[in-house]
């Protein structure tokens, strides 16, 4: 039997509750539903959230899953257990039809099927960004979720097996070579925890000594950490000196192979690239909007759809949209584009619940601004940077902020003790130094661990739109 249409009951009955469909369970969706489930009664809507996993992935700790601290299903937020009463439909969003009001869904188990809205936010989050660097995205590896951070660390120690019995030096040297680029958050993390974790985990490797392991860190950049205050980059980047990281500034990869990387660095003469033997290179140079954004035919600017700071879609009724994927002025900054960060996502969640909720007829709607609380890095041990409030903090004191930070931002009592106990058994318990099996096989494409192929080509945009691209 066919289901009734948005906003129709079943003939002869009373019309059915409008039908609000969330695209995403990350840090937009889910703290978006958790506030509607708050806002309004369970008569004034029917909820659905479509998301390709039953749980938020806490990605700001994902560096501390590949260095063996956090356990990566402490880090899962399980869907079903935060929300009440809405459904969760596991699949991609993969198209969205304005005019027909329909969103269509590719199951985890290849069905596909249309499901019909009144009000559609879309919170699909962002992908990793290759920037059409040759090689990226058949040889290097992404961090933008819990597989791929289980697989990075199982491929990490995969490298120093096959180095421990290898034995051609310039082999054992090029196992040993870790490159990360992109020295942002996740990348200057990264490369500092696992500096600490490797050097540590040859002890297991009789023929692995700890100078052989070379961790190297590229950006583009003047400085580490260019979104925060200059002093807290330099901090940065002498604890990563400390540990032995190499970091490349003002440097750019040309070319990802198998075997190797290759790069060009503003100081290089003559503009001559440089070539460095590693079978690892993790891509944390960036992030794009979800593709779903680019099939809608709607204006975007830089691949986020375009809304207004209400988190409304000009020229479709009960279209939102908001976080990653969505270019949301902010106020705060005279309606530049807010920052694809996680602070932004759940604050926007707050505020994109109430005005979704006032178009139902509850509350009253109100703009977006943002009011910036600062920022955390967390380089492992006893090592942080953070300038909450605009305080600058570094060492111990900057790691109590930070680790505050992530255990509030956790927003699950569960999940909340659960790092938190892992966090203290790293203080006093050796790193179990053992494979589980995910760096077996074919190596995974940053394009079928994130899954970015499924989505059907994009919609033309009208003139307009095209101008804001």
């Amino acid at each position: 039997m066919a289901r009734p249409a948005p906003g129709q009951g079943c003939p002869g009955g009373a019309p059915r509750a409008p039908r609000v469909v969330v695209v995403g369970s990350g840090f937009a969706g889910l703290r978006l539903l958790r506030a509607l489930e708050r806002l309004l009664p369970p008569e004034a809507a029917e909820l659905t959230v479509i998301s390709p996993v039953d749980h938020l992935p806490y990605a700001s700790l994902m560096p501390q899953v590949c260095a063996s601290s956090v356990e990566p299903r402490h880090l899962a937020v399980a869907t079903r257990r935060a929300l009440r009463r809405t459904v969760l439909r596991l699949g991609h969003a993969v198209d969205v039809d304005p005019q027909a009001r329909t969103v269509t869904v590719q199951g985890n188990d290849g069905t596909v099927d249309q499901l019909g809205w009144d009000r559609l936010v879309l919170a699909p989050g962002s992908v990793t960004s290759t920037f059409d660097v040759p090689g990226v995205r058949d040889h290097a590896i992404g961090l933008k979720n819990l597989n791929q951070a289980v697989y990075l660390r199982d491929h990490v120690l995969r490298q120093l097996e096959l180095a421990d019995a290898a034995h051609d030096v310039g082999e054992r040297r090029a196992l040993c070579t870790f490159v990360v680029v992109g020295g942002g958050y996740t990348g200057t993390e990264l490369a500092a925890q696992m500096t600490r974790f490797t050097r540590r985990a040859v002890a297991n490797y009789p023929r692995v000594r700890a100078e052989d392991i070379r961790w190297a860190l590229v950006d583009h950049s003047s400085r580490l950490l260019h979104e925060l205050a200059a002093p807290l980059g330099r901090r940065a980047g002498e604890v990563l000196a400390a540990r032995g990281v190499e970091v490349r500034l003002r440097t750019a990869v040309t070319e990802v192979g198998e075997r190797f990387v290759r790069m060009r660095g503003a100081d290089d003469g003559g503009g001559a690239e440089r070539t460095i033997d590693t079978r690892t290179v993790v891509w944390c140079a960036g992030v794009a909007p979800s593709p779903l954004m680019a099939t809608i035919g709607l204006p975007t600017s830089h691949g986020r759809l375009v809304v207004d700071e209400y988190f409304r879609v000009a020229g479709v009724a009960g279209l939102f949209a908001l976080g990653d994927a969505a270019a949301v002025p902010d106020l705060t900054r005279g309606g530049e584009p807010a920052g694809q960060t996680a602070q932004h996502a759940v604050r926007q969640a707050t505020v994109a619940a109430r005005n979704l909720a006032a178009s139902l007829g509850h509350g009253n709607a109100r703009p977006y601004r943002h009011h910036d609380l600062g920022f955390v890095v967390d380089l492992g041990g006893r090592d942080a940077v953070a300038n909450p409030l605009g305080l600058t903090l570094h060492g111990l004191p900057a790691v109590v902020a930070t680790r505050a930070y992530h255990v509030y931002a956790l927003n699950n009592g569960s999940n909340r003790a659960r790092v938190l106990s892992d966090w203290a058994l790293d203080l006093v318990a050796p790193h179990q130094i053992v494979q589980l099996g995910f760096a077996r096989g074919p190596r995974p494409t940053i394009a079928s661990a994130e899954e970015t192929g499924i989505y059907p080509t994009a919609r033309p945009q009208p003139a307009a739109a095209r101008l804001l691209t």
